[in-house]
């Protein structure tokens, strides 16, 4: 159809060029993302240094002339130019090369070069020097060096960068009855425009010191506008969340309830009391619950967890629990069925593996109610899974699954306008600083006491020449009638970590265990055993037949066998600190006094890197799982420690939990004053930081 006229013409999109695909690759699509892209280092070409000057390795900027300029192909092509400023000469070598670049710097040109220096037989040498011709005066700040990706040259940047910075809204989103927090040295708090025009040009007299740890006052300003931005999405989704409705679930007198506290073999601890009873307010509130539940490896979350279970039950609604393995949700199914089988109540299972008549049956129980509590992995969220009436979903481990198998759990729920109550479960104590920024829009509760009858464990850390020791150790404990875990990192053997294997382990301690007491029963578990062939070797070793364990990590959380006494960690030097803790959990768990040795080898050079000897000295220095996990957050920092918690969304780019804590706690008194009184400036506050990644912090 050929258009009229009067019809508006149609013109297509102009396609990206390849430095603006390389930005929106980058996540750098608008003025303020780009503005907010602070640079790595910068340069100083303020100044031109005299070759006579300058010393080797330094990064210096000079003005000379090209005196000679030539091609060698031997030993392999290089373009060799030298220089000459009236003080020295240096050569400039360069291995790839342009025509357009050949000609720039032909014989007779005056340049301005900058790069490292080197110094050697043949004089000065600069490698890939950067370089331009030497006209216009010298710029009277720094130049700055943004990350970057192929395809996306500096230059292109800074220009992009610049023209961002002028364009952007930086208008103040704090009213004058609020103010920005001051710096450490206590000067004054910059304007945001302030902030990022030093940032991203700075004087030459700025403290490049200060630059680099952050403390310089454009830096203070930055990190308090991340941190609020944080504090106020954290608190707007637990505002919504208070909106939504979800099944109250008020305690009956001599319900299911009262009748599981009355049938469990122990008492339970004040901790766990105190807990139970902020889940049960939780929960009778006609709102959904979103609570975290921490506390130490062997604290006794479970039952905190079944209790809960019970007053969703005693309402005649559904329970789910996931679990990330296969393993630790058989532990948790192998407890429940003992505790609640009693009472009548029917629990079902369900996992990825199991058989597809069994879990026919498990899908048919769930779906018509008669099953009150579901156990399982992510099998309980996949689609063919329909509840009649979920109304409280248990999720533990909770830092191993991702925000969207957290919200298909939630939207498991069949009734229109109504949620799930979420309880979440983690043995990795959560730092307080981690918990004031990223759990800020959960309830959270803690179980800081252990059940009586745990014995402390003695940690040893032990150089593997010393293994023969260590294997001797295991003998002693068997013959008391103990027995022993001894955790590898690897299944098989690793050429670039020289790691023993499990498999090798498993047949070493055989042979020596077998001689020193025939009849010694040595297993091996690892991750690609099938599901039957593991759940056979972890009843072994539950019920007492099998004296020694060899396995990999997938007894990391979980295992619960009150006889084992020893934990041998091979390559401990190579497990993060919450993953030693959580191993160290596996034992201590009866009355017999109880030990983990940290077998660590001795890399090529001699000595353990600094991280793994803070680690390894963190493990003997204490057992307080919320210590170990202080100092993990200060080894690794909250991006690794979180796991999938913010999956989706950015983590702090510039704050610093270790050193900021005085801006986060700023933040959060300004959040809710912000959100109460100015909430227009609040949402721009939140856009201007993190456009639509905010409701990735529903979940």
């Amino acid at each position: 159809m050929v258009a009229s006229a009067s019809s508006p013409s149609f013109s297509p999109p102009k396609p990206l060029s390849a430095p603006q695909k390389a930005m929106r690759k980058m996540g750098l699509a608008r003025d303020i993302d780009l503005a907010l892209h602070i640079p790595l280092r910068y340069e100083d070409e303020t100044r031109i240094v005299k070759l006579r000057d300058a010393r080797e390795g330094d990064a210096i900027q000079i003005e000379a002339t090209v005196v000679s300029a030539e091609v060698q192909l031997r030993p392999r092509r290089q373009l060799l130019v030298t220089v000459d400023d009236g003080t020295d000469t240096c050569v400039l070598r360069f291995f790839s090369f342009y025509p357009a670049q050949q000609k720039a710097l032909a014989v007779g040109q005056v340049i301005r070069a900058r790069g490292e220096v080197k110094g050697g037989f043949m004089g000065f040498t600069m490698m890939h020097p950067a370089f331009r011709a030497a006209t216009g005066d010298l710029p009277s700040v720094l130049t700055p060096v943004y990350p970057t990706s192929a395809g996306l040259p500096q230059t292109y940047l800074r220009r992009a960068i610049a023209g961002a910075v002028s364009r952007a809204d930086l208008s103040e989103s704090l009213p004058p009855a609020m103010a920005w927090p001051s710096s450490p040295q206590g000067k004054p708090a910059q304007s945001l425009r302030q902030a990022l025009t030093y940032l991203h040009h700075p004087t030459p007299d700025v403290s490049i010191a200060a630059l680099e740890d952050r403390s310089h006052p454009a830096w203070q300003r930055l990190k308090a506008e991340e941190l609020l931005a944080q504090q106020l999405s954290q608190r707007m989704a637990k505002l919504e969340r208070d909106t939504l409705k979800a099944p109250a679930l008020k305690t009956k007198a001599g319900g299911w309830h009262d009748k599981l506290k009355e049938v469990l073999p122990f008492q339970l601890t004040a901790a766990q009391q105190r807990v139970g009873l902020e889940i049960a307010q939780d929960l009778a509130r006609p709102v959904p619950m979103h609570r975290l539940l921490q506390g130490d490896v062997g604290a006794g979350k479970t039952v905190v967890a079944a209790l809960a279970a019970m007053l969703a039950i005693d309402q005649g609604w559904q329970c789910a629990l996931m679990a990330p393995t296969e393993i630790l949700a058989q532990q948790h199914f192998a407890k429940l069925v003992g505790w609640l089988a009693p009472l009548g109540v029917r629990v079902a299972w369900l996992t990825g593996s199991q058989k597809k008549k069994e879990r026919t049956e498990m899908l048919a129980l769930i779906e018509s109610g008669e099953a009150a509590l579901v156990v399982g992995t992510h099998a309980v969220i996949q689609e063919l899974v329909k509840f009649k009436n979920l109304a409280l979903a248990i999720i533990d481990e909770q830092h191993r699954f991702g925000v969207a198998q957290r919200l298909a759990l939630r939207d498991k729920m069949q009734d229109v306008g109504m949620e799930p109550h979420l309880l979440m479960m983690t043995a990795t104590p959560i730092p307080r600083t981690l918990a004031m920024s990223y759990y800020a829009d959960l309830e959270v509760s803690v179980i800081d006491e252990l059940p009586p009858g745990r014995t402390p464990v003695v940690t040893k850390v032990i150089s593997d020449s010393r293994r023969d020791q260590v294997i001797g150790r295991i003998g002693a404990q068997l013959a008391e009638g103990r027995q022993v875990y001894w955790v590898c990192p690897l299944i098989e053997e690793s050429e670039a970590l020289d790691l023993t294997n499990a498999t090798a382990t498993h047949e070493e301690l055989s042979a020596v265990l077998s001689a020193q007491l025939p009849g010694t029963t040595v297993g091996l578990l690892h991750s690609r055993m099938s599901v039957n062939e593991k759940r056979e070797v972890m009843a072994q070793f539950t019920q007492g037949s099998m004296g020694v364990l060899v396995s990999t990590t997938v007894i990391e959380v979980g295992v619960d066998v009150p006889n084992a006494s020893l934990m041998v960690i091979e390559h401990a030097e190579r497990f993060g600190l919450s993953q030693l803790h959580q191993l160290r959990g596996r034992v201590g768990r009866g009355a017999a006094a109880s030990a983990c040795v940290l077998l660590y080898g001795t890399p090529e050079g001699g000595r353990l890197s600094e991280t793994a000897r803070e680690r390894l000295r963190a493990m003997v220095d204490t057992n307080d799982g919320f210590e170990i996990a202080r100092r993990d957050l200060e080894i690794r920092g909250p991006g690794e420690f979180l796991g999938a918690r913010q999956s989706g969304a950015a983590l702090l780019r510039f704050a610093d939990l270790n050193t900021d804590e005085h801006l986060l706690e700023w933040a959060r008194q300004a959040a809710p004053k912000l959100l109460e009184k100015y909430p227009d400036m609040a949402e721009r506050h939140i856009a201007r930081w993190l456009g639509g990644k905010s409701e990735y912090l529903k979940a």
